[in-house]
């Protein structure tokens, strides 16, 4: 014949685990009614302590992400420019980077103490060295100076294109004579 178990401590465990498992069985569709209730009042409120932790925090975020819709919707009513636009033209304009690349160059040529090498900073000079809008002609003789020490893939590799550059304007019917100009100088220097 078979044992039968007795009914005990053990029992009694496992309906407290199926208890435990039932209502988290029923949260998952809790969350989705509350942001509806939530919307209507405190009275909602006061019953979000049966929520666990992350489902107030997705509940809040979607509440959050409806009150700035509605903030947002406001401000077009009115006819004001969005709040972020607003907050960006309050911030302090940061140097452009001509200017840092400039700023770079000429802490260079003074052979400054705090001067240290960049490569953003070069290779931005690297690129933009034959436009005269962006490099002006008083640098441009600093950036020939800088040039001489130039070494390595960096100096190989401006070289090249200089040289590609330089076919181009050949080929081209009417080329820029300050283009040209500063083309010549590199290539000589660098050649």
């Amino acid at each position: 014949m078979a044992k039968h178990k007795k009914k005990g401590p053990e029992d009694s465990g496992k309906k407290s685990k199926k208890q435990k498992v039932t209502p988290a069985e029923e949260t998952p569709s809790a969350p989705e009614a509350k942001p509806r209730k939530e919307a209507a009042g405190p009275e909602v409120r006061e019953a979000s302590p049966e929520l666990s932790p992350e489902e107030r925090r997705v509940v809040e975020r979607k509440l959050k992400k409806e009150r700035k819709k509605e903030e947002k919707k406001r401000l077009r009513e009115a006819g004001i420019a969005g709040a972020q636009t607003a907050r960006v033209q309050t911030l302090p304009a940061s140097p452009s980077a001509a200017v840092l690349a400039l700023e770079y160059l000429q802490g260079w040529a003074r052979k400054q103490e705090s001067w240290k090498f960049q490569k953003t900073r070069q290779t931005w000079l690297l690129l933009h060295m034959y436009d005269e809008d962006k490099v002006p002609d008083e640098h441009f003789f600093t950036l020939l100076n800088y040039l001489e020490g130039l070494k390595g893939s960096a100096r190989e590799l401006t070289i090249q294109k200089a040289e590609a550059l330089m076919q181009e304007m050949d080929e081209a019917r009417d080329p820029p004579l300050g283009k040209v100009q500063r083309l010549r100088q590199v290539l000589q220097l660098l050649s």
